[in-house]
């Protein structure tokens, strides 16, 4: 008798005479002796035992695991065909098993003391793995798995996750009437009422919607998500080289679409243009949300008062390094908390354009409210533009210029 069988015998047969399957009576000293299965291993502590005058053969139906290794093929082939349906460069095999199997095994090892076992999930996972793995011809990634298949033991059902497809790029919005995002309507929260003549939604379409439903086709996923660098009002255009942002589209079952034709066809309206497209991994998203990137405005700006041309312009540029406060604007405090921040003004330039309208050019840190930092917000961003004028300004139309972050 091998040692290592030895120095489990006492323990091992009881189990064995209950009538455990091999796979079940070596599984439960899984870590005990090695390079082998679990169901050799089970062979090899029944001649042990017979060694010792012992027959306990297994019976017909093992009470543990009511003969579900029998179906590892047909587990295996439909864990396979599930994988072959779906583009990705390798997956993984997970099982969710009867729970009642699970308690009576949990309860096996309390009562015995099994420190050295395996689970019942493991070893289904290699088992049905390693049938599958030369139907699939991909390999197989424990840590980040593109494609996990989760077959349902009692039924032989397998159910795909699959790893989101993450996209960045930039974009330029020309629109002054299309938000960012998807803006659930206020009323029904996105369910369709007379308010949103049905639609669920505030505005008819979105940056997001834009590309991101020709992306969700494209690569047969189930949703989209998008992770902007930020954003502009509704009423603000984005131009110069765009705003950085991370489009995801999850359950992809294509991996691999074409950018090119991606960006083609998003581009094929006036309201939104896209660019740089590229697959980038999920870091990506935090990354890009967490920067504080400085930005370049031109604001076009109406003065409630007649403006002289050589104060404007001495004006702007005593805005070159100054810090102001800004208090949460009165338009968004129902939706940001009631601080004041501290922004940077780094240079402004402006433009006269007429006795009571002018533009002006700025750069500021990221997070500044520009059209508060023109109109002073009744003192709630201070020193303001229209303070140092000396005269009430109002900011008309807003662009972005530029968004200063390498990739």
């Amino acid at each position: 008798m091998e040692e290592w069988i030895a120095g489990i015998i006492d323990t091992a047969k009881p189990l064995a005479q209950m009538g455990l399957c091999d796979h079940c009576l070596g599984r439960m000293f899984g870590k005990i002796g090695t390079g082998m299965t679990n169901d050799l291993r089970g062979e090899l502590i029944r001649d042990g035992l017979r060694e010792q005058g012992v027959d306990a053969p297994a019976d017909d139906f093992c009470p543990l695991c009511e003969n579900v290794f029998e179906m590892l093929p047909r587990f295996a082939e439909a864990a396979a065909e599930a994988i072959n349906g779906v583009e990705s460069d390798n997956f993984l095999i997970g099982t969710r098993v009867e729970p009642e199997i699970t308690e009576r095994e949990k309860e096996l090892k309390e009562q015995y003391n099994l420190e050295n076992s395996e689970s019942i999930k493991a070893e289904l996972n290699r088992e049905i793995g390693k049938l599958a793995l030369p139907m699939i011809h991909r390999p197989v990634e424990f840590k980040t798995p593109q494609v996990v298949a989760l077959v349902d033991t009692r039924f032989a059902d397998v159910t795909l996750d699959i790893s989101p497809v993450f996209i960045a790029g930039r974009y330029t919005k020309y629109s002054r009437e299309i938000p960012q995002t998807i803006w659930p309507c206020r009323v029904c929260h996105g369910k369709g009422c007379d308010h949103c003549h049905g639609e669920g939604k505030m505005y008819p379409t979105s940056v997001q919607e834009i590309i991101g439903d020709i992306a969700l086709e494209m690569a047969q996923g189930q949703e989209h998500f998008f992770h902007g660098m930020g954003r502009e009002d509704i009423d603000a255009c984005m131009l110069g080289d765009g705003r950085p942002f991370v489009l995801e589209i999850s359950q992809p079952r294509k991996r691999y679409i074409d950018l090119d034709e991606l960006e083609r066809k998003a581009n094929q309206t006036d309201m939104a243009g896209y660019n740089s497209l590229r697959f980038v991994q999920r870091e990506a998203v935090e990354r890009y949300k967490a920067a504080a990137s400085d930005k370049i405005y031109r604001v076009h700006v109406k003065a409630e008062g007649k403006v002289n041309k050589e104060e404007l312009v001495k004006v702007a540029l005593s805005f070159k390094d100054v810090s102001i406060d800004q208090r949460t604007p009165r338009r968004v405090e129902h939706r940001r908390a009631d601080l004041v921040r501290k922004r940077k003004i780094h240079w402004c330039q402006a433009e006269w354009i007429s006795d009571d309208s002018f533009d002006l050019e700025l750069e500021t840190d990221s997070g500044t409210y520009v059209k508060e930092f023109v109109s002073g917000d009744e003192g709630r961003s201070v020193p303001s533009f229209s303070e140092r004028l000396g005269i009430q300004c109002k900011v008309e139309t807003l662009d972005v210029l530029a968004i200063k972050f390498e990739e």
